[in-house]
């Protein structure tokens, strides 16, 4: 990656510590996280109108695993701001930053450009990159993921062949835009090992004439991803919608998956269409940016999040499954549309942040949703596991 600048960026201050930001972690160990294996839901938080809150003071860690300075890792944060940057810009030396926009559109000055992110659409921020975030339409929240270590790329298409799911096409990168302007107490602030560093100069960041490469920050338009689904019968497995992986060096395990929930027609015969009930090696985190997610009827709201750890079950609460089950027309095509939900998957087991375990936004009666779950389980002829049925 080359970049031409009108003045070099090691020209600044030395770099000192910031106040702490206390719920942004790096390290995922006993001292700073909680493991719990329980289901957890969060309401949608509300962005704050006082005090005020940039991105970087609006963002919250709520779970990872790992850590930066081993480089292997992800962490999963969240972000309610109400402001813009204003005289600073952020770096992320830890890893790359995948950010959802939920409320909001984000408008990111990046070194290589500028980009207008809106609800829908996606943004990664790939390590090094210094950056502003604007909010033009006010108050603004969403999602983000981290990862250490490794960076995301499109995943393997293996039997789909060719098309199909995010085409490399449609990423998006800026266009190189520069300002060449006098900015004294200018303040960067630098993420390194969870903690936050500044350091002042007296020039901006976004001073870089030209660039040419393919280390750069990218956009994807979410509603450009081409789905896959069963044509005939059963459930596929949601990892078919994956957008973008950060793999590990274990062959179709992933360090962290972006999974999306879009409109599509569900067409599958004599089968349980939402998806089913299931335990999983994998740790699912998930967010709504609209609609009403197919397997929760309520309580998960755009905006809000729920976890899944490795090997605790979970699936559709019960009004899902009863509405589902006593559709006349259960195998009529069908399409599911006004929606978009989206899953950070991950191999590591993830630790919980004791801030997000005792949020008010926590929904702590989120078990009860299955609670109402009951068998519908008959022997048709009486036959026991010891005498199966004749044949017809």
């Amino acid at each position: 990656m080359w970049l031409y600048r009108i003045k070099p960026s090691v020209t600044h201050e030395p770099f000192h510590p910031r106040p702490a930001h206390a719920r942004l972690v790096g390290e995922f160990d006993r001292s700073t996280t909680a493991a719990t294996p329980t289901q957890l839901r969060w309401r949608p938080p509300e962005v704050p109108l006082d005090p005020p809150l940039d991105f970087i003071d609006g963002l919250y860690t709520v779970c990872g695993a790992g850590s930066s300075f081993l480089r292997h890792g992800y962490a999963i944060h969240m972000y309610a701001a109400n402001r813009s940057m204003d005289g600073c810009a952020f770096c992320n030396a830890d890893g790359d930053f995948l950010i959802v926009p939920q409320q909001g559109r984000l408008l990111i000055t990046t070194e290589c450009g500028k980009m207008l992110v809106s609800p829908g659409e996606i943004v990664v921020i790939p390590q090094g990159f210094r950056f502003a975030i604007d909010l033009p339409d006010g108050p603004s929240r969403g999602y983000v993921s981290e990862i250490f270590g490794t960076h995301f790329q499109l995943p393997d298409l293996g039997p789909i062949g060719a098309n199909g799911l995010a085409s490399p096409r449609d990423f998006l990168s800026p266009t190189a835009w520069f300002e060449q302007v006098h900015r004294p107490g200018y303040t960067i602030v630098h993420k390194y090992g969870g903690e936050l560093f500044t350091a002042t100069q007296d020039f901006s960041p976004f001073n870089v004439v030209a660039w040419h490469g393919n280390y750069v920050p990218y956009k994807y338009d979410l509603s450009r991803f081409c789905p896959f689904n069963t044509v005939l019968f059963d459930h596929g497995d949601p990892s078919v919608n994956t957008v973008l992986t950060a793999p590990t060096d274990k062959a179709g395990v992933a360090l962290l998956d972006f999974v999306i929930f879009p409109p599509r027609w569900l067409v599958a015969e004599n089968t349980f269409r939402p998806p089913y009930y299931h335990r999983n090696c994998m740790s699912e985190f998930m967010g709504l940016i609209y609609g009403i997610y197919e397997a929760k009827a309520d309580g998960f709201l755009p905006g809000g999040a729920s976890l899944h750890s490795c090997m605790t079950p979970h699936g559709p609460d019960t009004k899902t499954y009863e509405a589902t089950i006593s559709r006349a027309d259960a195998n009529e095509p069908f399409r599911l549309s006004g929606t978009l939900a989206f899953m950070f998957e991950s191999s590591l087991i993830p630790r919980v942040c004791r801030w997000a375990l005792d949020s008010p936004c926590r929904d702590l009666d989120y078990y009860q949703c299955w609670i109402g779950l009951k068998s519908h389980f008959s022997h048709d002829n009486g036959a026991t596991a010891s005498e199966p049925a004749a044949s017809p």
